[in-house]
């Protein structure tokens, strides 16, 4: 049984980091793709960026330059580690897996959240100004 579980949410104030993890048990984390998303109240799931097997990685535009996914095969673990946290990254973010979920995420694609079968129940982040 695939579990992913999401955990390094709290609350920052802008500018600030966060280090956001997600372990994954009954699930091979170094051989498939895996992503982290975000749902702010009155809002769709959007994609915040993925991982594939090789480990190349993509961003959404928002999120480019501050944001780095990251993964730790031994430890079956991926990581967002957040940096120059604004107010408009607050949010519940969650991590996701799928096999096939990668596909073009070596040229910047960020899959769309129907792409992941598999989810964590989410870590809250906020930012506050």
């Amino acid at each position: 049984q695939v579990q992913l579980v999401e955990s390094g949410g709290g609350s920052v104030q802008a500018g600030g980091s966060l280090r956001l993890s997600c372990a994954a048990s009954g699930y091979a984390a170094s051989s498939d793709c895996m992503g982290w998303f975000r749902q702010a109240p009155g809002n769709e799931r959007e994609g915040v960026g993925a991982i594939d097997s090789d480990g190349n990685t993509s961003y959404a535009d928002s999120v480019k330059g501050r944001f780095t996914i990251s993964k730790d095969n031994a430890k079956n673990t991926l990581y967002l580690q957040m940096n120059s946290l604004k107010p408009e990254d607050t949010a519940m973010y969650y991590c996701a897996a799928d096999g096939d979920a990668c596909i073009g995420v070596w040229v910047g694609f960020v899959p769309s959240p129907s792409a992941f079968g598999y989810w964590g129940q989410g870590t809250q982040v906020t930012v506050s100004s």
